[in-house]
Parts: structure tokens; sequence; C-alpha cells
């Protein structure tokens, strides 16, 4: 995409408004993710590699992860769902293309390709991940007290089978995250996504199926073994410990 239009975007995208309007916030992330998603086309057809640094780049990701939007959003309420499910589902998609560029197609993923770009783009991965870890959170409240709006008869079986599998979802979103930023990230990047995961632990704990809790617990026993930098195995062990004590 040429950069010029870019920077339109991202004029346009910067009206004080959005900030306290989770709709426009939502408009706003989606519209640069289909801009990020025509420049990594576009880098790709020509055989090179995304500059996430790039400033006009760089704006466009951070309009997507807009975490100041976030938190100045007032307390989460049941219609805010599709606008909280629409700007997930933008930051998710925006994430995977960066995470996952220049993967070979097969059956399993090509782990050359994803190591080498989340090494390259570690940076960018950690402030992606702290954002929908935080995202996501929001988003289980607004979904139980979605559920919670409903009147028996539009408590249908495929609505709760969606809201089941979104819950699994989220429990092996942060593992992963545990994984990939905090287990094996730089210091700085490790204790960005650890705290993420302390401050949404409450909600993580409620969240997650029963089963899932109990295989998150299991899978960080090690911690103090599996963690390197002390404050980011201080946060992942506070997690940990919601964790424990829903149980």
């Amino acid at each position: 995409m040429p950069f010029v239009r870019i920077l339109l975007i991202l004029l346009a995208l910067a009206s004080p408004a959005l900030a306290q309007d989770g709709a426009r916030n939502t408009a706003a992330a989606k519209e640069a993710a289909q801009a990020f998603s025509l420049y990594v086309e576009g880098v790709a057809k020509k055989g090179g590699r995304p500059d996430l640094t790039r400033p006009e780049v760089a704006g466009l990701l951070n309009r997507i992860y807009d975490l100041d939007a976030l938190n100045a959003l007032p307390p989460a309420q049941a219609n805010d769902i599709a606008w909280m499910l629409d700007w997930i589902d933008a930051a998710n998609t925006a994430s995977k293309l960066f995470t996952r560029f220049g993967s070979k197609p097969g059956p399993q993923p090509d782990m050359d390709a994803l190591q080498r770009n989340f090494t390259e783009y570690e940076d960018q991965y950690a402030a992606a991940t702290s954002f929908m870890i935080r995202g996501q959170a929001r988003e289980a409240v607004v979904m139980k007290l979605f559920w919670a709006s409903l009147p028996p008869e539009k408590r249908t079986r495929i609505r709760e089978e969606g809201f089941l599998k979104a819950r699994k979802g989220m429990a092996e979103y942060v593992l992963t995250a545990i994984c990939s930023a905090v287990e094996s990230g730089k210091p700085a990047n490790a204790r960005l996504v650890a705290a993420a995961i302390r401050d949404t632990g409450e909600v993580w704990a409620e969240a997650f199926l029963p089963e899932d809790r109990v295989q998150v617990i299991a899978q960080l026993a090690d911690l103090s073994r599996t963690v390197r930098d002390e404050m980011a195995r201080t946060d992942v062990a506070a997690f940990r410990s919601a964790l424990k004590a829903a149980n």
C-alpha cells in the first residue's frame, strides 16, 4: 500500500473523539488492520519483508492495539459485544499477518518462518499480545453480561457452544502467550505480557473452564525454572495463584 495512503488513514483516525467510544475505536482498528493487510500483501508481492518499525506502519499497529483507548472505555456492558468482538478479531488478524509471514502452506506450522518472525518482530508481538490479553479479558466480561441479559428462549445451544469455544480459546491464548513471550522473550517484553496476565488474572480465574484452569495450573508448575525474568515470574505466579484459588 502506498505510504501516502497510510498517512491519510492515520490522519483520519486521529480524532480525539475516538478515545472513549468503543464502536468508533473498533471502526478505526478495522480500517487500520485493512490498511496493514494491504501493506503486507504489497511487500510480499515484491519479495520483501514487512518493516514494522517504519513510522507509517507502526502508526497502523498502534491504532489497532490502542491500549490507551481500551483503558479509557467505561465499564463493560452487555451491548458492547458486537464491536468488542470485531476489535479483537481485527487485532488477532493483524497479529497473524506478521507472525506467520512467509510461512509455507502445509498441515503443520512452518516453524522456521514462525521463529524468524517472532525474533524479528518480538517487540511488536509483545505489544500486540499485551493488548490482546487485556482486550480478551474485557471481551470475557462482556460475554458474561451478554449471556446474562438474554431471555431463556434466546440462550440457544449454538450460542452456548460458541461461548464455551471462546472461553477455551482464551485459555489457549494466555498459555501460548506465556510460552512464547514470557518464557523466552526479552526481559522488557516478558514483563509487559506478564503484567497483562497478572492484571487480568481474576477475570481468567472465572472465565476459564474448570478443566482448562487445571491444565494451565499444571503447565505453569515449573515457573521458577522456565520464566527467567524475576518480575515476570512473580506476575505469572500471581496469575497461577488466582487460578488455584478459583479451583
